[in-house]
């Protein structure tokens, strides 16, 4: 009883929070669209932040008030709000992307993630997804792909439309590189070489790169393990989750690899690709510790 009472208030001050700053987000964004002044668009946009980073802090409130949560998180002293980042995770669950925000809030940028397509379509958050101009992307697969050659390229199309109108606002530019959340499943099917992963998709990532440029300041390596099992949202919500351990490390962009031509250029490719394998490796290291680590205890 306790535990549904518990989901039940943190569904409300959820609901509160998020039906409080979207239609100021969507109003703004409408504003931002309509208006043909660069001058007042470059001013609107970090309005629309501003309003998505309270609604993260009302986030994180709400849930000190209903979840008797464990934290331990490590994170870099030097990190900058008003730095270009690009930022990495592993993917467990829906929850990740609260845990995300609440221990990068305000410390970096606004998380931009990378979003299906279909998520256009999920009720509010849809459309405030869309006023913070968050990558929706459409992924094809190689045998719709073999019958429809015309539309290769066309996700790629899309990241470069977006990260280009990150150019001029501080942004962290967020990638779950695998793509989908794990399960063994997923993991055997892939015939994965990581313990505790999936195989990171490196493309989208690079090309990012490749638009911003020199702009990202470094990569935010983000590692998310949960000592009792992979929550879901409703049991997160409930209280069940208890304990949540977070490793976030900064890391610099080797010279080189924030500009190439992934698509063409074999041997760019393939350092790249190393590249993050070898990040996989790290993190899948840090995933096999901390499964093994009493959560509080000190290194």
């Amino acid at each position: 009883m306790t535990a549904l009472l518990t989901g039940l208030a943190a569904s409300l001050l959820l609901i509160i929070n998020t039906l409080f700053w979207a239609p100021l987000l969507i109003v703004l964004a409408l504003l931002k669209l309509l208006l043909p002044i660069p001058a007042l668009r470059s001013v609107i946009s970090p309005l629309i932040d501003g309003c998505a980073n309270r609604w993260i802090s009302g986030n994180s409130l709400w849930m000190k008030l209903t979840q008797a949560m464990d934290w331990h998180i490590e994170r870099p002293s030097q990190l900058d709000s008003d730095g270009w980042y690009f930022v990495v995770s592993n993917h467990q669950s829906w929850v990740d992307i609260l845990v995300l925000q609440h221990c990068l809030n305000g410390r970096i940028p606004l998380l931009k993630f990378f979003l299906k397509q279909e998520l256009i379509w999920v009720p509010i958050m849809g459309v405030v997804w869309w006023a913070l101009d968050f990558p929706f992307m459409k992924r094809y697969s190689k045998a719709y792909l073999a019958r429809h050659p015309e539309k290769r390229g066309q996700d790629l199309e899309t990241t470069r439309r977006s990260c280009e109108k990150f150019q001029h606002l501080p942004t962290s530019v967020m990638n779950f590189l695998e793509g989908t959340r794990f399960c063994p499943d997923k993991q055997q099917q892939q015939r994965s070489p990581y313990r505790h992963l999936l195989q990171p998709r490196a493309g989208g990532m690079a090309f990012a790169m490749n638009i911003m440029g020199d702009n990202f300041h470094s990569l935010i390596d983000v590692t998310i393990h949960y000592p009792d099992g992979v929550p879901t949202f409703w049991s997160f919500l409930s209280g069940k989750m208890r304990r949540c351990q977070v490793i976030i490390r900064q890391i610099p962009i080797p010279a080189g690899l924030s500009s190439g031509d992934y698509q063409n250029d074999i041997d760019f490719r393939n350092r790249f690709q190393q590249w993050v394998h070898e990040l996989w490796l790290d993190k899948d290291d840090t995933l096999e510790y901390l499964s093994h680590r009493p959560p509080n205890a000190s290194d």
